[in-house]
């Protein structure tokens, strides 16, 4: 993420945080393929933008962490805990979610839901509308039991789409080390 002129401001309602200057939205977008824009699929241009921005309270956690956001809601200003006490009432593994979030948006990939591929994360090179997800992510605490079966069919689901499929195991404190395994299908 480059650096901005001024940090972007951004609203908590309820567990989105949301952009609502067009101008701010574009350029949060176009720095990194940051949130939704309201009612728009996949844009791929930054002038495809004209409406707010939803950021979902992981990618918020990330931008807010960075020092490119400053957050309100109707009590004034939210500071990196409060917005994590919101995650963590109501995004399951949120801890372990942002550990790996944020590992693979500083080593430069695009960071997006992986929920339509049965996943956490689906890992872009570019990003959405640009590039297709080489990799499907599925965050684990490295403390968690898998079965063989639940890794097979993982591994299907991510070969049917033609993507790698990821493991990455991590704590539920912030800041833990991410482990990464990547399965690739074998045909002997």
């Amino acid at each position: 993420m480059s650096p901005m002129d001024r940090k972007i401001q951004a609203h908590l309602v309820g567990t989105k945080v949301i952009i609502w200057d067009i101008n701010d939205s574009r350029k949060i977008f176009s720095s990194g393929f940051y949130g939704k824009p309201l009612g728009i699929r996949k844009p791929k241009k930054p002038n495809e933008i004209n409406s707010p921005l939803i950021l979902s309270l992981i990618e918020a956690l990330y931008l807010l962490e960075k020092g490119v956001l400053e957050i309100y809601d109707v009590e004034g200003k939210v500071e990196f805990e409060k917005l994590l006490n919101v995650c963590l009432k109501n995004v399951p593994k949120c801890i372990m979610l942002y550990n790996v979030y944020k590992e693979f948006r500083e080593k430069g990939y695009v960071v997006r839901s992986g929920l339509k591929f049965g996943a956490d994360y689906a890992i872009y090179e570019k990003g959405p509308g640009i590039d297709h997800a080489p990799y499907l992510v599925h965050v684990l605490s490295v403390n968690e039991k898998t079965s063989p079966i639940e890794l097979v069919r993982a591994g299907r689901l991510s070969h049917s789409v033609r993507k790698k499929f990821i493991v990455a195991a991590t704590k539920s404190e912030l800041g833990s080390k991410v482990t990464k395994i990547m399965f690739k299908w074998y045909k002997p």
